[in-house]
């Protein structure tokens, strides 16, 4: 059987071949599922603290409530940050996946010593809440901002180079706490590196949505 599932990026982007990327990695793991994506509005730099997360929140629920009214079968919020996911489940009868719970949630079943990988800030807290003392270090790019930082080819030396700190510190499963590093594939360039488990958050957001579906269809 296969799933339509709409999958909302919270990057506001023009260009369709990074609007789909997201939705295209889930589509090659799982080829079960279609996924349509959509991005929110006037927000080119994306969610990258408390103040932008905020903004985001009320365009994100309004995409959600338009791919539920669409009959799409379950949503995914493409952020580590799980904006407005708890909103969306409060007003949705669909499911809503967060990136951000579903990697950490996976996360746990690869090991105990958990370093995470952030983007601009601290560990997104539905990361931390869920890791709860499994957390054991956690690192970020120095230099970057935003998304979009992140994509430059300094902003991958710097994800390397946080990665490598990370790595120092014992750690037995890495989580890649921004889809951003989904975006320009850091999972195959933290496999390169290093033998310690990594888990990605977009592939992770499609392992539970597919899972939930599949399990409605017992």
């Amino acid at each position: 059987m296969s799933f339509t599932i709409g999958l909302i990026r919270v990057l506001t982007l023009k260009d369709e071949e990074l609007l789909n990327i997201h939705g295209r990695i889930i589509e090659t793991m799982f080829p079960d599922m279609k996924v349509i994506s959509r991005c929110i509005e006037d927000q080119p730099k994306g969610i990258y603290n408390q103040e932008s997360e905020e903004i985001a929140k009320p365009k994100i629920l309004k995409l959600a409530k338009e791919f539920e009214k669409e009959g799409i079968k379950a949503v995914i919020v493409s952020c580590a940050a799980d904006p407005a996911v708890r909103e969306a489940r409060k007003e949705l009868k669909i499911p809503i996946i967060g990136a951000g719970s579903a990697v950490a949630s996976l996360a746990l079943a690869y090991g105990s010593r958990i370093g995470v990988l952030n983007l601009t800030e601290d560990t997104p807290k539905i990361v931390r809440r869920i890791l709860g003392p499994h957390l054991v270090a956690e690192e970020r790019p120095e230099g970057v901002r935003n998304a979009l930082d992140l994509m430059t080819e300094w902003g991958k030396a710097a994800a390397k180079d946080a990665l490598n700190n990370l790595l120092r510190q014992d750690v037995d499963v890495i989580v890649l706490a921004c889809t951003g590093y989904s975006t320009i594939g850091f999972a195959k360039t933290v496999r390169e590196m290093t033998e310690v488990p990594v888990v990605d958050p977009v592939i992770a957001a499609g392992i539970v949505t597919l899972n939930i579906l599949k399990q409605k269809e017992i």
